[in-house]
C-alpha cells in the first residue's frame, strides 16, 4: 500500500503502473497481481487503507453537531492533498472500472451510508426531525454537496461550507409546530 501511495502522490493515477508499484515494493508484479487483478484495485486498496476512524457518528443528542463533527473530519481529509486528489482519481477510475466502483460502494459508501443513516434514525426517533421527513433523501442533501465541490467544482471544502449544509438542510428538516 505505501509504495502505492508513493507513487500516486508524485505522479498520479493516471501514470501509476504494477511494474513501478513492484520496483518500488522490491518484488515482483506477478506478486501484486497474485492479490490485486487490476492496478485500479490496487490503487482502491491503497486510497482506502487512509484512516477513517473518524468518520463514525456518535450520538450526542445534537445530530447536527453529531453530523458536522464527522463532516468537518471527512472535509479536513478529501479537502486537501495528498487525499482529496487520490479520492478523486479513485472516483474518476470508478467511472471506467465496474469492478473498482463496486468495491468502492462496498467498502466505503455503504457503510458510511449505513452509520450516517442510522444517526438520523436515531435523531427521528428522539424527535430531532420530522417523522416524515425521508431518511434516504437527508443522505443524500448532505452528502450530495461535499461531493459535488469535491468532483464537480472543486471548490474548497471548508467548515463554513459544512455549516452552511447543514443550516440548509436541518431548517428544511426541523420538526414543525402544528
Amino acid at each position: 500500500m505505501k509504495s502505492t501511495l508513493e507513487l500516486a502522490r508524485e505522479s498520479g493515477f493516471a501514470k501509476l503502473s504494477i511494474e513501478a508499484v513492484a520496483a518500488r515494493a522490491g518484488v515482483g508484479k506477478h506478486t501484486i497481481y497474485r492479490r490485486w487483478p487490476s492496478r485500479g484495485m490496487l490503487f482502491l486498496d491503497a486510497v482506502l487503507s487512509a484512516d477513517t476512524q473518524g468518520l463514525v457518528h456518535a450520538d450526542t443528542g445534537d445530530v447536527v453537531a453529531d453530523l458536522r463533527a464527522v463532516m468537518t473530519r471527512a472535509c479536513d481529509l478529501l479537502g486537501r492533498p495528498p487525499w482529496g486528489p487520490l479520492y478523486q482519481d479513485l472516483i474518476g477510475e470508478a467511472q471506467h472500472d465496474p469492478k473498482v466502483a463496486a468495491a468502492h460502494h462496498e467498502r466505503f459508501v455503504k457503510p458510511q451510508t449505513a452509520d450516517t443513516l442510522a444517526r438520523l434514525r436515531a435523531a427521528k426517533d428522539q424527535g430531532q426531525l420530522a417523522p416524515d421527513f425521508d431518511l434516504d433523501v437527508a443522505m443524500e442533501l448532505l452528502s450530495g454537496p461535499l461531493y459535488y465541490r469535491l468532483l464537480v467544482t472543486q471548490e474548497p471544502l471548508t467548515h463554513d461550507y459544512i455549516d452552511r449544509v447543514l443550516h440548509a438542510v436541518f431548517n428544511g428538516m426541523s420538526p414543525r409546530s402544528t
